[in-house]
């Protein structure tokens, strides 16, 4: 009976019990995923805090490069500006110098159809550097050592002053040159002297005689440092004292749109 007892009350026992542990396990895993749950949501917040930090600098980035392509579009804009204005410049400065070849070539023209009686012992009209040259050899113009012009050498200004008084806008340089044998006379102390009164004398006689404005004349000597012949012979020399009459066009126009004065145009 005592026997039958104790299992009974073993059997209650254990019914008991065994409830109450599966609760209890239930609970700790219950409570473990809920933990595990709660980790994994703090690191999937933490990926999504870590997404929006990125999205926010490369919007940042973006807006940067935006203003950055902002301001090379008005570079390039103000880049194709300044082509094209200085393709305008360049253009203008071509016409321009086109102009004034042409205008020299068509001055040298007229002044040897107007000099056509001399022979090229005499004078010699060509162009160089842009500019026309008349140059007068000593036996058109002067005595040996004197710096009066000859009758032969009045005819000849009186040509080119025709000329200069029809043609305001030339400029006239007078350069008087010799050969390299020293001079020693009463009237000239040396070359530098000789050259220099002779280019005043054709200046004079252009202003004085055929009224051409003082006002376009330069007159200066260049004495034996500028040959056009070697000194050592006598022929050379005879080419090395000479008088030229340096004309070139005004370039007015051409210089104003070299200094950027386009003002007008």
């Amino acid at each position: 009976m005592k026997t039958i007892v104790y299992a009974l009350t073993f059997i209650l026992t254990t019914a008991m019990i065994f409830p109450s542990c599966v609760a209890k396990r239930k609970y700790v895993a219950a409570q473990s995923e809920a933990a595990r749950q709660r980790e994994h949501n703090k690191q999937l917040s933490d990926q999504l805090a870590a997404q929006q930090d990125s999205i926010t600098r490369l919007m940042g980035n973006v807006s940067a490069l935006g203003n950055v392509n902002e301001a090379t579009n008005s570079e390039l804009n103000m880049s194709k500006e300044q082509v094209a204005a200085q393709q305008k410049r360049l253009r203008e400065l071509q016409r321009l110098i086109d102009m004034q070849q042409q205008n020299t070539e068509a001055l040298r023209a007229k002044i040897a159809a107007a000099l056509v009686g001399f022979t090229a012992n005499q004078l010699t009209v060509f162009v160089k550097n842009g500019k026309v040259y008349v140059s007068m050899q000593e036996s058109l113009l002067f005595p040996s050592g004197s710096a009066v012009v000859n009758p032969a050498g009045k005819d000849a200004l009186a040509k080119v002053a025709g000329v200069l008084n029809t043609s305001n806008d030339i400029n006239v340089d007078i350069e008087g040159h010799t050969d390299s044998i020293p001079i020693h006379n009463k009237m000239y102390a040396d070359n530098w002297a000789l050259s220099t009164a002779r280019a005043t004398s054709i200046a004079h006689v252009l202003i004085d005689e055929y009224r051409v404005p003082p006002t376009r004349l330069i007159a200066s000597g260049r004495s034996q440092y500028d040959p056009v012949a070697s000194n050592s012979t006598e022929a050379g020399r005879a080419q090395n004292r000479r008088t030229e009459i340096i004309l070139e066009p005004k370039l007015d126009e051409l210089m104003n749109v070299i200094r950027g004065n386009t003002a007008g145009k």
